[in-house]
């Protein structure tokens, strides 16, 4: 480009043969495309997938001799007793593991490993054994819900997945864009605004995750966007980012699950971020602290929820308490004290000492919450706060 503006000639020629082929592909592409979300925005119904029921038969039979695998192990480690188990146990445990991957079965596969991460730091930390108890009773309620619903399957092999929960993600279905839309689970022209990125390592999946969180604006829904890069193609994977604009999504394809369901988006088209959006996100946040955590707890009481759920919760004011602790106050003088979620060893609850008093009064905080099983506590740290003239990102 510098030699062309600074005068330099250059020879035309024939558009090479492959370069020729590569743009008639993506032209291709591109009507494909355009014809898929003309169909989708036109109510046209996805054509229901062709299911191998031989194939199927025999994943599900593995997955149930992996979840029978999952119960003794577990079984066994209950009659011992957590405190018992050393290196040579955590050693077995990291085998079977390994040995669930011959049985389709990842999702066990990943929290099984983090029971193996949370023994091992049980050795220096008392406090490992409350959250290695509580990994404990959630692989027991995987094997309990997996195990009749696979049977199920087994019995009726075109019976229809539940869309309602994340069960077939936890027993390691991975949905397709075209499954979802099979299933009614895609909105048109959805008006969507971040209001937290978070990067972490997740060390018993192995793999680096992006995660956005999302507004509905007009329903309300806080949705997340999930970004996995295992570790051994991470230098090869793009990096997620955080998004500043207001996104008008041509297709929002909802993945089941509860609280926070996981959304992939095609089509997108953006915009500045007005003080009428912002006005708009305020509108959907809880107006009473007591009804935000009464819905978290409603999540945290199930097995295979969200463990960390994201709420939009309306504050009045703020003020720090005579120990040196931040507390939010709601327009009823309800209160919920702020803390951090150590999961992820990122502080933001101090930076709200930074901040003036108007920046809080009358806003909405993006709260994450977690329980903490060696105190009994539930924490609500805050991850960003949306005032009239913009929203302050304390994580980014």
């Amino acid at each position: 480009m510098y030699a062309y503006t600074g005068g330099r000639e250059f020879a035309e020629a024939e558009v090479p043969a492959e370069l020729e082929a590569k743009r008639e592909k993506a032209e291709q592409r591109q009507v494909q495309k355009a014809k898929a979300e003309a169909e989708g925005a036109s109510g046209e119904a996805a054509k229901p997938r062709k299911v191998n029921k031989s194939a199927l038969a025999k994943k599900i039979a593995a997955q149930l001799e992996g979840l029978d695998l999952l119960e003794k192990l577990v079984n066994a480690l209950i009659r011992s007793g957590l405190a018992t188990v050393d290196k040579k146990g955590i050693k077995h445990i990291r085998e079977q593991v390994t040995a669930l991957g011959n049985h389709y079965l990842p999702g066990a596969q990943t929290e099984l490993r983090k029971l193996a991460l949370l023994l091992e730091e049980a050795e220096g930390r008392e406090a490992s054994f409350g959250e290695a108890v509580e990994q404990l009773a959630l692989i027991h309620a995987l094997i309990r819900k997996g195990r009749p619903y696979l049977a199920a399957k087994q019995a009726d092999p075109d019976l229809k997945p539940d869309t309602e929960s994340a069960i077939e993600e936890w027993l390691g279905h991975a949905w397709q864009l075209a499954e979802l839309q099979e299933h009614g689970l895609v909105q048109t022209g959805t008006e969507l605004i971040q209001l937290s990125f978070i990067s972490y390592d997740d060390a018993a999946r192995q793999e680096f995750v992006d995660a956005g969180y999302w507004l509905e604006l007009e329903g309300g829904a806080i949705h997340r966007t999930m970004n996995y890069r295992p570790y051994k193609a991470a230098k090869h994977m793009k990096e997620e980012d955080s998004f500043f604009e207001v996104a008008t999504v041509g297709q929002l394809y909802v993945y089941p699950g509860t609280v926070n369901r996981r959304v992939r988006f095609d089509g997108v088209t953006s915009a500045p971020a007005l003080e009428s959006h912002l006005a708009k996100a305020r509108e959907t946040a809880e107006p009473l602290l007591s009804d935000a955590v009464k819905r978290v707890k409603n999540e945290l009481k199930n097995p295979l929820g969200n463990k960390q759920p994201v709420l939009l919760a309306a504050v009045e004011s703020l003020r720090e308490t005579e120990n040196g602790e931040i507390v939010i106050f709601d327009r009823s003088g309800g209160m919920l004290q702020l803390g951090d979620v150590p999961k992820y060893g990122r502080g933001t609850t101090e930076l709200l000492r930074l901040l003036p008093k108007e920046k809080m009064e009358g806003a909405a905080v993006l709260l994450l919450f977690a329980h903490l099983p060696e105190s009994g506590r539930l924490i609500a740290q805050p991850l960003s706060i949306i005032h009239d003239a913009g929203i302050i990102r304390l994580w980014y």
